[in-house]
């Protein structure tokens, strides 16, 4: 089976690095896969090259690039003569189907990854997202949402609800395996002391992590926790996001806080933690909760997007899932952990590795995707 995966580009992001992980575990990849990005290439276009698959890019960065680049995508459908066409959210989902449609009518699949639809009536992404909910009924075979609550959010927009299977996102689960000396170096290069009681974020700035509330409830943890201390990675929190930094020292916590920015090998900073905190107002399948329980880390989420039933996978979590933009609960939350014995948080957290080691192996969820393939081959032919 040969399956053509469209994107929007191939910079490092949550899309981005499921197509890859999909594309590295299909069978007989480079020959039966190939990825073509409508923007640019981008760090995983590199690295998907370096694999030996077929790579395009058609650098559509304005509105005045997509006639050539839809005539130059149709071409690449027609040369590929795929099995499948998967595309990756909206711009992808829209052009690429009608692409493909021209191209000869392949079948194709969309790919939700977003709970979030913006309100604004002059919002570009709304309109796009309405003219896709219409073509919804007409355009893909079948679309996938890796979230229930992505496909709630969607159904609701109008998109067509019959067509809709939720597979949520798969690892590679040997990159995220506890190693105690990584731990040991990780926190010494930060310069945490063993008593040191390590929580932590992962993830860019942006109102939607909601790292405001993340830093009052940090400032309730540190008054009734000395050894707690605090680690932020992603991009933007760094010591030069004035606006963060402003957070910070307001909460009096400057001596508390680690801020390291956006880092490659985030595995490696995961493993100085002590506890793992998701405190997000809005996501859909968040793979940074995945990627610290399957490292053995016990966590402390919002109930944004599927983090809930990410994490009550392990029913002895379900006290450590609160409501979004409640600091008040995320601080009790997060002390409940805190005052666990390290024996207690080793246990929950060797129970959070074995629940997503179980659920969400890229080899699984890969297979699902075929599945979902096969059945529109069979329908189709």
């Amino acid at each position: 089976m040969k399956v053509l995966h469209i994107i929007v580009g191939l910079n490092v992001g949550g899309a981005e690095m499921m197509l890859k992980r999909l594309v590295e575990h299909s069978p007989a990849s480079s020959q039966n896969s190939a990825v073509i990005s409508l923007t640019t290439f981008g760090h995983i276009g590199i690295l998907l090259q370096a694999r030996g698959i077929h790579v395009h890019s058609l650098n559509m960065s304005s509105f005045w690039h997509v006639p050539l680049g839809l005539w130059r995508l149709i071409q690449l459908i027609r040369q590929f003569n795929p099995t499948i066409v998967q595309t990756w959210m909206y711009h992808a989902d829209l052009i690429g189907g009608l692409a493909t449609r021209f191209a000869g009518n392949y079948p194709v699949v969309w790919n939700l990854r977003s709970n979030l639809i913006p309100t604004q009536l002059f919002s570009i992404s709304y309109w796009l997202i309405r003219l896709c909910s219409i073509f919804s009924h007409i355009l893909p075979a079948h679309i996938i949402c890796c979230a229930q609550t992505a496909k709630k959010t969607h159904i609701d927009m109008g998109y067509s609800a019959k067509k809709i299977t939720v597979i949520p996102n798969g690892y590679d689960f040997s990159l995220l395996e506890k190693d105690i000396d990584v731990r040991v170096s990780a926190r010494a290069l930060l310069g945490f002391d063993d008593c040191d009681l390590v929580i932590g974020v992962v993830g860019r700035f942006d109102p939607l992590k909601d790292y405001e509330t993340f830093i009052a409830a940090a400032k309730v943890v540190a008054s009734k926790c000395p050894t707690a201390k605090f680690l932020m990675i992603g991009r933007g929190n760094d010591w030069q996001n004035t606006t963060l930094r402003t957070w910070v020292e307001h909460a009096g916590l400057v001596e508390k806080f680690n801020l390291v920015g956006q880092q490659v090998h985030v595995p490696f900073y995961l493993s100085a933690m002590d506890i793992f905190c998701l405190p997000s107002s809005n996501e859909a399948f968040p793979n940074v909760l995945v990627e610290a329980m399957a490292l053995g880390l016990p966590c402390v989420t919002t109930q944004a997007g599927d983090a809930a039933e990410i994490l009550c996978n392990v029913m002895s979590n379900s006290s450590f899932v609160v409501p979004s933009k409640q600091p008040a609960a995320l601080a009790a939350a997060l002390l409940q952990m805190c005052h666990l014995d390290a024996r207690s948080r080793y246990a929950l957290g060797e129970s959070n590795a074995k629940s997503v080691k179980v659920k969400y192996t890229i080899e699984k969820i890969s297979q699902r995707y075929t599945r979902v393939y096969e059945n529109i081959r069979g329908i189709t032919q």
